[in-house]
């Protein structure tokens, strides 16, 4: 099978799976999330996505009766049963769990367990992004994976009727994040990254984009930066699980980056090197 459906023990192809009316991510959207790529039926960098799956569901008080060890082999046999393609897509999330509709929780609730896995590719290396801002509008627990992404729904949905690749939130002058994945600057050879707070997630891209800089001789810096300086650094980064370190060329219409190509060459082939050698597959067959 290509795509792959499981809830709660059961598994099947996602066209013929379902779920109750009263799970709680229907009501509510009361539940966390967590996503990674599969290639070579190895998931990357699985250790990393399950531990901010359980920081995420420690936050909002979710009960998952499933340890670490135990959700990375349900997982991994998720993956076991594709076949088709070189790159698969790997989602998971965590609901409250099912009762009948009231604001407050379940008594004695236990989460439901919801996994999908389909065939997808990751961003060529090469590809420019087209970029707009947004204004920042989500709440202020933006650190936790949760399903509620209306806000990020609606700016990528405005992203691409101005034909961009995706949106930049703002909080009045400051840069958060976009809105499905984390942005960064060079400026004079320094990689600069906003701090981890309650505004941004902590993308899994972005930790190791911080470790293959320092480990390549690349100052960095863990501090926020402005739209004025997203739009004068020498070059713009969009990362994510499936965007491993893209330069962007346009944000709003203007011109942006382009200033620094050797340093971004060497944050994107340490990015590429570090995914072919975990999951031994071959990046440029994995890209759309």
């Amino acid at each position: 099978m290509q795509n792959i459906g499981y809830y709660n023990g059961k598994t099947g192809p996602i066209e013929t799976m379902t779920i109750p009316m009263n799970d709680r991510a229907v009501y509510f959207g009361d539940g966390v999330y967590d996503a990674t790529y599969a290639a070579n039926n190895v998931i990357f960098k699985i250790e990393d996505h399950i531990s901010r799956f359980y920081s995420s569901c420690r936050k909002l008080r979710i009960n998952l009766n499933i340890e670490p060890e135990e959700l990375a082999k349900i997982l991994q046999s998720c993956v076991d049963r594709v076949d088709g393609a070189n790159c698969y897509f790997v989602y998971w999330q965590a609901t409250r769990g099912t009762g009948m509709r009231n604001h407050a929780f379940p008594e004695n609730g236990s989460a439901n367990l919801l996994i999908t896995v389909t065939p997808s590719t990751l961003t060529a290396i090469d590809k420019k992004y087209r970029l707009i801002t947004v204004e920042d509008t989500r709440f202020f627990h933006c650190d936790i994976k949760t399903i509620n992404l209306i806000p990020s729904v609606m700016a990528a949905q405005q992203a691409k009727e101005a034909g961009c690749d995706e949106a930049v939130f703002h909080r009045g002058n400051m840069v958060t994040e976009c809105a499905h994945s984390n942005i960064s600057i060079l400026k004079d050879g320094v990689f600069r990254t906003a701090p981890l707070s309650n505004l941004i997630l902590p993308g899994t891209a972005r930790k190791h984009l911080i470790a293959l800089a320092q480990q390549n001789g690349i100052a960095v810096e863990e501090k926020a930066f402005t739209l004025d300086e997203m739009m004068n650094a020498d070059e713009v980064l969009v990362h994510s699980s499936g965007t491993l370190c893209n330069a962007a060329c346009e944000i709003d219409g203007k011109a942006v980056g382009g200033k620094d190509p050797k340093t971004l060459h060497i944050l994107q082939q340490a990015a590429v090197k570090e995914f072919e050698e975990y999951t031994g597959a071959v990046f440029a067959d994995c890209t759309g």
